[in-house]
């Protein structure tokens, strides 16, 4: 599997069709502030030619916010190799963390990032009911038949490493 910038523009509608299917439309709404997916930077990952797995992060003031990591197939390691690339990219960039903000219900994403090192720096009680206003779209209930309420923001430390590329 490779990790690359999107090129085509075929990359860049296969990028777009995911956050629809993924994420209701293309903007996401994180501490209030809505993002639009053309503000944002993405990897994707093929395996051979086929499109497996996207992420988007920004980075701005020595800061980098990862936004999403959505891999299409399972068991394959496409999510921890996103994550690791994004890792590379916001080093290369000069930010000392990496930082994210998931919802209360996304128990599978808590163990997955709390095992790649990330840690709970703070809950933000009831930002989903605010981000809902913005973004009608958020469903009330989501992962398990948990209520949406809250964002639990993780971040962790970046040290030296490698910066991946296609």
């Amino acid at each position: 599997m490779v990790v690359g910038v999107p090129v085509t523009e075929a990359d860049h509608a296969w990028l777009r069709e995911l956050w629809v299917k993924e994420w209701g439309g293309e903007i996401m709404v994180s501490r209030g502030r809505v993002y639009h997916l053309d503000e944002m930077q993405s990897l994707l990952a093929w395996d051979g030619e086929t499109l497996v797995g996207a992420a988007t992060y920004h980075i701005a003031d020595g800061s980098c916010e990862l936004m999403s990591i959505n891999a299409t197939v399972e068991g394959k390691g496409v999510g921890s190799l996103l994550l690791a690339a994004v890792e590379d990219a916001a080093r290369a960039a000069g930010c000392g963390r990496v930082m994210l903000i998931t919802s209360n219900d996304n128990l599978d994403a808590l163990r997955f990032y709390q095992r790649k090192g990330y840690r709970l720096v703070a809950v933000h009680a009831g930002a989903i009911d605010e981000a809902r206003r913005i973004k009608p779209s958020i469903p009330l209930v989501g992962n398990y038949g948990i209520p949406l309420h809250d964002e639990l923001e993780l971040a962790k430390p970046l040290g030296q490493g490698v910066v991946a590329s296609r």
